[in-house]
């Protein structure tokens, strides 16, 4: 029977350096916590764009994450305000105006780096060749922007994980499309064009591993100081999600960070070529997967099916100091 790394145990090495770009949002923020709760990687850098609220959110909630979590080292980027392109909308209606459902938190008092976060990409992508695990866990733009001034970027990358997409055009924010990639189409496009291979965590893998309302409302009553805290910020988003979406919570950025985090728990993955559309006037920036490998396009793509439940428990109450 699979075992969650936290339950038996390992072996000590040397840190895997993690870099994770993010839109925090109440869902990101739960996926740095399990981040910096695991102590086999090390975080070396949050570089942040506009999604799930503006770039004014979510650098603050990256830093108020930072300090919540006793990681006030990991130095936060700011990166893209905007898509590419066109503009979209954000997702303030799920995490509140301020990303953080809107409960009046004070802001850090530790200030941004000056450097560009996509800059920032490339220079860990240096200082860490061949050892960095870069994870998405928002739209694309800041890794788009850094492939348009670094092609190369991939090589120095030993595992790259993206929270998005809808495998099967089961969508979350169009019919077919999902939120961070349907936010900026053309640097998903980007991303997956000039990268060799992606790992994706999409909705549909989401919606398969949903956690329970009842117990998460357990977990965030304990008596831990980031229990509390991530029972207050996402107080709103469950609400609205048991409103909509019935007695399932859908933590999308967490389950993606389970994988980054501890790969053997997954229990299927699929390989496949995978596509963006851009032009489709009702499937722009749907996630399109060549299932039958008709295109004769490479398998650029390995697909979550299936992770452990048990494992991804474990580690979201671990985030929670549980």
């Amino acid at each position: 029977m699979l075992r969650c790394r936290s339950e038996v145990k390992q072996k000590m090495s040397k840190k895997i350096p993690l870099l994770i770009d993010t839109d925090p949002g109440v869902d990101d923020a739960l996926a740095l916590l399990m981040a910096f709760a695991d102590a086999r990687h090390d975080v070396v850098g949050l570089t942040v764009a506009a999604g799930n609220v503006g770039l004014e959110h979510t650098t603050g909630n990256a830093l108020k994450l930072c300090e919540v979590a006793g990681r006030e080292d990991v130095p936060v980027f700011a990166g893209a305000a905007d898509p590419l392109v066109y503009p979209a909308e954000d997702a303030a209606h799920v995490h509140g105006r301020d990303g953080f459902g809107d409960v009046g938190l004070p802001p850090a008092t530790r200030a941004l780096e000056a450097e560009h976060a996509a800059l920032a990409i490339l220079r860990l992508s240096h200082q860490y060749a061949g050892e960095l695990l870069l994870v998405a866990l928002g739209p694309l733009t800041n890794i788009a922007l850094a492939l348009k001034l670094d092609p190369t970027l991939p090589q120095r990358i030993k595992r790259f994980v993206v929270m998005g997409g809808a495998i099967n055009g089961h969508g979350n924010i169009t019919p077919v499309a999902e939120f961070n990639i349907a936010f900026d189409p053309e640097a998903a496009h980007l991303v997956f064009s000039m990268f060799p291979h992606t790992e994706v965590a999409d909705w549909e893998a989401t919606i398969a591993h949903g956690l329970l309302h009842r117990d998460v409302e357990q977990w965030l009553a304990a008596d831990t100081a980031k229990a509390r805290f991530y029972e207050l910020i996402s107080r709103q988003t469950r609400l609205w999600s048991e409103d909509s979406r019935g007695e399932y919570w859908y933590a999308a950025d967490a389950l993606a960070m389970a994988w980054v985090l501890q790969p053997e728990g997954a229990t299927r993955t699929e390989q496949r070529p995978l596509a963006v559309e851009l032009a489709g006037t009702r499937s722009r920036g749907a996630t399109v997967v060549d299932w039958n490998r008709q295109t004769g396009a490479a398998d650029n793509t390995t697909l979550l099916i299936g992770y452990d439940r048990a494992c991804f428990e474990a580690q979201v109450r671990a985030a929670l100091g549980l």
